[in-house]
């Protein structure tokens, strides 16, 4: 049994590589389905920005929604590049194991090529008997006895040892080449992607030299959408913080030092169950894809102009159903002689807002279970976008609705 220590080294090797490759292989799972959620969300976007011809949509809807699909790929490149990279790494892993399974399974066979030898050498049972009977004591010939059999069990050990090893030498060299196919799949792939990038990229660049020309006016109907956001969401803060009062005072309780809605049992018990469904919630539409994020950000046509949403805005299909995302009371139904009308669910403390509907389903004080349809998405008929706008309310303070939405 020669070179024993070489053989603790290499199991030790061995027992690292596959621990890496445990981890990395969580890992390219991970990013696996992240991609194909990229591939699904760019394939909505196509169906739901791109499918409306262009002389129907203004440069501006046009301009954000391939501003919105460059970034798309650009993420999806990044996470197509982390996996091949990724893979690189789990292919020199196993390639690292390859040799260490190789050099075990060498030194297990000298050993073993050792012990046939031997044991040929000795296989009579007059030599074991004559061994067993040398013996000077009683207590030596069993000490004999207990060799014989160590040494045998020994034997069928490592030939066992040989043909576990041979068979993961096996499956090391199928899972390689598997590996190196998807690595090449993952290559190619990335290589169309970046082609189809860089057309989305001139096309971008193509309607934004035509956009410069006319930036203050652009620039302008962005501001004045804006306003317009922002009144809307001051007249729904109102709404909510007057509620707040008239429950609070039907209640009996102080309307200045309440922060919350006055509840009952029933609707404590629904704001825990709203709660605990963070990150869980059905979105407001069957299909459809985040347009514009949460928070502040800058605007795509003039980087100088900064929109901030106090919610997402969904694009889905024309004509569009709209959801309730969990049990509820209607609280309002409101609407502007300007604009479209939204609806506003009480969940507890939260409220969940749904606007820029062209019909509403519900009236006020109705109770709405989840995924409930509430109303239909308005279609702009001059260039046939649908967008929700949704929000999440804490009180009357903003919530981000991708938080609180199934991702």
């Amino acid at each position: 049994m020669r070179n024993r220590p070489n053989i603790f080294r290499l199991i030790l090797v061995f027992c690292l590589c596959t621990f890496a490759m445990n981890a990395q292989s969580k890992k390219q799972q991970e990013l696996e389905a992240k991609r194909q959620s990229i591939l699904k969300e760019i394939q909505q976007i196509n169906n739901l920005l791109f499918t409306t011809r262009k002389e129907e949509k203004s440069i501006i809807t046009t301009v954000e929604d391939l501003n919105y699909k460059v970034n798309v790929r650009q993420n999806l490149i990044k996470v197509t590049n982390d996996q091949a990279n990724l893979l690189t790494r789990e292919i020199n892993t196993n390639q690292k194991q390859i040799t260490s399974l190789r050099d075990q399974l060498k030194y297990l066979k000298e050993d073993y090529a050792a012990m046939v030898v031997k044991s040929y050498k000795s296989k009579s049972e007059q030599s074991r008997v004559m061994f067993l009977l040398s013996s000077e004591n009683f207590k030596q010939a069993y000490k004999r006895l207990q060799y014989i059999r160590q040494y045998t069990d020994y034997q069928k050990e490592q030939g066992e040892e040989i043909r576990r090893k041979t068979e993961k030498l096996q499956e090391l060299n199928t899972t390689l080449v598997r590996q190196k196919k998807d690595k090449d799949k993952l290559v190619e792939e990335n290589r169309l992607a970046k082609q189809r990038l860089e057309a989305d990229v001139k096309e971008h660049e193509k309607l934004m030299a035509s956009v410069r020309k006319n930036m203050s006016t652009y620039a302008s109907q962005i501001k004045t959408k804006q306003q317009e956001a922002d009144r809307i969401d001051r007249e729904i803060e109102k709404l909510i913080r007057e509620a707040i009062a008239a429950s609070n005072k039907k209640a009996g309780k102080s309307e200045t030092t309440s922060k919350g809605f006055a509840l009952t049992p029933e609707a404590k018990a629904l704001e825990a169950r709203f709660e605990t469904n963070k990150g869980k919630l059905p979105w407001p539409v069957r299909t459809g894809v985040i347009k514009v994020r949460y928070g502040k950000q800058r605007s795509s046509i003039d980087n100088t102009v900064e929109i901030n949403s106090s919610g997402i805005r969904i694009a889905t299909d024309k004509n569009a159903k709209v959801r309730a995302v969990f049990n509820g009371d209607v609280l309002a139904v409101q609407g502007t002689k300007t604009g479209n009308p939204w609806v506003l669910i009480q969940h507890g403390n939260y409220i969940t807002v749904y606007k820029n509907l062209s019909k509403v389903y519900v009236v006020k004080g109705d109770k709405v279970t989840t995924n409930q349809d509430i109303g239909e998405v308005f279609t702009d008929p001059s260039n046939g976008e649908c967008l929700l706008w949704f929000h999440i309310y804490k009180d009357s303070k903003f919530q981000d609705p991708s938080a609180w939405i199934v991702r």
